[in-house]
């Protein structure tokens, strides 16, 4: 979360758009009548994604009057998970992985080209198009060190990054490019870095060594199917 306190400055109301609203439709049909609270993270998320990037109060005051919740209830919600912003981000919010993984393996060279780059955390870049913050770990541990990129186009991760990389990469940002996602090494997703050098046989992969089957390995017996029994007419007594 870039802040846990509500920025200085709000806007006096808020309303989503039509995009959004076809989208809070949909979510708000998973959960039963009397549920609908449930559906408070997901239209969080929707308003931030159709404000910018950040949760101004008065979003909370109308999510919270659609699904019947206290609005503090609502702040709980926006407090509680890191990945809502209650203060204005950059057009591209930069998220640093900076757990052991990435950090071993560089993630302070990339936290230093923000610092250099935007300023200190938090900070919007003089021209709005960046903010960075530093977070727990993403899961992308084997591609270390990674940063998450947010903004309009989505959520995505740039991984294997150094600071030759890093700086093309906000290069590539800062002229309204959109940058491939994933690695930035010769590897494909998280694979081992180069080249494949086992299982190379094409064989493997083209069904030719395959065989139909006469029977199946260790398949049960078949039951042998057992014959009706009929039964015997009764035996005509005559007098």
């Amino acid at each position: 979360m870039v802040s846990s306190k509500l920025a200085a400055n709000q806007p006096d109301s808020f309303a989503f758009s039509d995009e959004a609203e076809e989208k809070i439709t949909y979510w708000r049909k998973k959960y039963p009548t009397d549920k609908q609270r449930s559906a408070v993270i997901p239209m969080l998320w929707i308003a931030q994604k159709d404000h910018g990037g950040w949760i101004p109060e008065a979003a909370m005051r109308v999510i919270g009057d659609r699904l019947d919740m206290a609005y503090i209830r609502v702040m709980e919600v926006v407090t509680f998970y890191s990945m809502f912003n209650l203060a204005p981000v950059g057009k591209h919010l930069i998220q640093v992985c900076g757990t052991t993984p990435c950090m071993l393996r560089g993630s302070g060279d990339l936290i230093k080209i923000c610092q250099s780059r935007i300023g200190s955390a938090g900070k919007v870049s003089d021209d709005g198009n960046f903010s960075w913050m530093e977070v727990e770990c993403l899961g992308a541990c084997v591609n270390a060190p990674m940063v998450q990129i947010s903004n309009a186009e989505g959520d995505h991760y740039y991984e294997d990054l150094d600071e030759a990389s890093m700086n093309t990469l906000l290069d590539e940002l800062a002229t309204g490019n959109a940058p491939m996602p994933g690695p930035r090494v010769a590897r494909e997703t998280s694979a081992p870095i180069g080249e494949a050098i086992t299982l190379l046989d094409k064989t493997l992969y083209d069904g030719s060594r395959g065989k139909r089957l006469k029977s199946i390995p260790n398949a049960p017996a078949k039951a042998s199917k057992a014959k009706p029994k009929t039964k015997k007419p009764a035996k005509e007594t005559g007098k």
